[in-house]
C-alpha cells in the first residue's frame, strides 16, 4: 500500500508540460483548484475532468499511475461520501431515527468524493513534472515581494522542497522495516482494527530515528557548503517566461470565466 502513494514524485520527460516554467504550473493548480471549488453543476465537473484528462495525456502520465495514488485516501474518501451523504435537503429517499438519505444528499456526496479525486490528481501532476530544485525556485520568485515584509521566503520555499523530496525516501524506509519485522513475524494485515494500530507503533521509532539522522546529515551537508538562503545566492538556471507559459496561462483564465458562467446559470 505505501508504495502506491506517490506525492513527491518526479517522472523526467520531455513534454510541453515538463518544460512549462515552474511558476506557470504554479499559477495553473492554483487557477484549477479555484475552478474546481466554484464548479457547482454535473457540466462544470465533467470540464474539470476534461481539463485533468488534457493535462495527463499532455504530461504523458497514464491514468493508472495518476490515479494510483488514491489507494491511501480511500478511508478520507469513504468517510466523506458518508458524512455528505445526511446533509442533503428535500423529501428522504430513506431514512433511519434522525438520518435521512436525499436525492440532493447522494448528489453532493459524490460531487465532493469527485472534487476531492480532482484537486488531489491534480496536484500529483504538478510533482510528477516538476523537481524539486525547480518548485523551489518557482515558488521562491513568486513569493519575492513577501521579502519587502521580511518574511523568510527562501526558507520557507526550502523546506516545502526538502519535505516533497523526502516524502519517497521515508516511505520507501517504512517499506523496508515493515518487510524486515514482517520476516521477523510481525503481522501488520491480521486482526481487529485496532490490533493493526498497536503493531504499527514499533514501526515509528526506527523510523522516527532514520528521519532526524538524515536530518542531521542533510544541515550539515549544507552547512559543509556554505549554503545560505538569503541574498547573494545564484542558479545555474536561470527561470525565463516563454510563449507556451503565456498560452498556458491564457487557457487556465479562459477555463475560470467558463466556470463562473456555467456557476452563474446553475450548471
Amino acid at each position: 500500500m505505501l508504495k502506491n502513494v506517490t506525492l513527491g514524485q518526479y517522472f523526467p520527460g520531455d513534454t510541453i508540460v515538463h518544460r512549462l516554467d515552474p511558476r506557470t504550473k504554479l499559477l495553473w493548480l492554483v487557477g484549477y483548484i479555484v475552478a474546481l471549488f466554484l464548479a457547482g453543476g454535473w457540466i462544470s465537473y465533467a470540464l474539470m475532468a476534461a481539463v485533468l484528462a488534457m493535462e495527463s495525456a499532455l504530461a504523458h502520465i497514464r491514468p493508472r499511475t495518476l490515479f494510483s495514488g488514491l489507494r491511501p485516501l480511500l478511508f478520507i474518501l469513504l468517510f466523506t461520501a458518508l458524512l455528505n451523504l445526511f446533509y442533503g435537503t428535500g423529501e428522504p429517499l430513506a431514512q433511519l431515527w434522525i438520518l435521512k438519505i436525499t436525492a440532493d444528499g447522494i448528489q453532493r456526496s459524490v460531487q465532493m468524493v469527485l472534487r476531492i479525486i480532482l484537486l488531489v490528481c491534480g496536484s500529483f501532476l504538478l510533482t510528477y513534472t516538476t523537481s524539486p530544485l525547480q518548485l523551489t525556485d518557482g515558488l521562491e520568485r513568486l513569493l519575492s515581494p513577501l521579502k519587502r515584509l521580511h518574511v523568510p521566503v527562501g526558507e520557507l520555499a526550502m523546506m516545502m522542497s526538502i519535505a516533497l523530496r523526502f516524502i519517497p525516501t521515508l516511505i520507501e524506509e517504512t517499506d523496508r522495516i515493515m518487510s524486515a519485522q514482517k520476516a521477523r513475524g510481525a503481522r501488520f494485515d491480521t486482526g481487529s482494527l485496532v490490533q493493526r494500530a498497536r503493531a504499527l507503533i514499533p514501526l515509528l521509532v526506527p523510523l522516527f530515528v532514520g528521519a532526524f539522522r538524515r536530518a542531521d546529515e542533510l544541515a550539515t551537508a549544507m552547512e559543509c557548503r556554505c549554503y545560505s538562503p538569503g541574498a547573494g545566492r545564484t542558479r545555474m538556471k536561470v527561470l525565463s517566461m516563454a510563449p507556451r507559459d503565456g498560452a498556458a496561462l491564457a487557457v487556465c483564465a479562459g477555463i475560470l470565466c467558463a466556470v463562473c458562467l456555467l456557476r452563474h446559470f446553475g450548471l
